[in-house]
């Protein structure tokens, strides 16, 4: 009786740094590039896109294997993650160890090129992005720990222009912190059952039977933060429209999560989703500069 073929160790390796799932990745990256396309007025240099390119890979990457090394044995349990590297012991801990270990220090090697405030902060950032999963056990909604490990990404790359934060940066960061914990509830949603089950917290459990009246109002927030930017900055028509289009696209989205019957990988999609809005609203800045 012919058996499959095991799967090559470089593919599983993808899969446990999700670069498979390339969603994941741009949505971390879309922030970063707001805030070095706004600090640059529209010409950010060459060489620091792709530092923040290539960063955003490394650091997502090594958050992806502390997770998946945190909870490796509830992962089993979670309909969605069963099938994960370390979780189906495709891996061992030691191999994901060393993975974590690699893509830490890629990500460090490329951050030594920014200025030593922003080397700062992406030290700053990394205890938070490494305590994330101890987040899912004792804090009710780490999806707000996650947003804030996602707003360093704001603050890195503007400060990687300018040197320094202004108030647009940090309505630029609120931006993006309402708007990572507005979607990764949504993708909390589909694992509500089961982290239930298991006692793992998670915002979509913590609002309860509001969590849909709290995902909009993260997208209102966001939409007021970027509005705030927008005006200081003196964005053009071109951003607004880019502006309106977002906010009509998670208009539709929160209108989707009222139905009843909504099978679970539509949640997976309505969080992919937001990857073409960020970028939407990426082009409006680009073009209203």
């Amino acid at each position: 009786m012919l058996t499959q073929p095991s799967e090559p160790t470089w593919k599983t390796v993808i899969r446990l740094l999700r670069w498979h799932k390339p969603a994941g990745r741009l949505i971390l990256m879309i922030p970063a590039l707001w805030a070095v396309v706004l600090a640059a007025q529209g010409t950010p240099p060459l060489p620091l896109i792709g530092v923040i390119i290539l960063g955003t890979l490394a650091t997502s990457a090594a958050g992806c294997v502390a997770n998946d090394l945190w909870d490796r044995n509830i992962d089993n349990q979670v309909e969605r993650t069963q099938s994960r590297p370390l979780a189906s012991r495709a891996l061992s801990i030691k191999t994901g160890i060393v993975v974590g270990v690699v893509a830490l220090f890629c990500a460090a090697g490329l951050a030594s090129y920014l200025n030593r405030f922003s080397f700062a902060l992406c030290v700053a950032a990394v205890p938070v992005i490494l305590l994330y999963p101890a987040a899912k056990r004792v804090f009710p909604v780490p999806q707000l720990v996650l947003s804030l490990a996602w707003g360093f990404a704001v603050l890195i790359s503007w400060s990687a222009v300018e040197g320094g934060l202004t108030a647009s940066t940090w309505w630029l960061w609120g931006a993006t912190v309402m708007w990572t914990l507005g979607f990764d509830t949504i993708y909390a949603l589909s694992d509500r059952e089961d982290d239930l089950k298991i006692g793992i917290n998670s915002s979509a459990i913590f609002f309860g039977e509001a969590v849909v009246a709290a995902i909009a109002l993260c997208f209102i927030a966001t939409v007021v933060c970027l509005g705030v930017v927008g005006i200081q900055l003196g964005l053009g028509s071109e951003f607004w429209l880019a502006l309106v289009l977002a906010t009509g696209g998670w208009t539709w989205q929160v209108a989707r999560l009222q139905e009843e019957t909504l099978p679970r990988p539509a949640f997976g999609d309505l969080f992919a989703q937001n990857v073409w809005l960020g970028f939407a609203v990426l082009l409006g800045m680009l073009l209203g500069l």
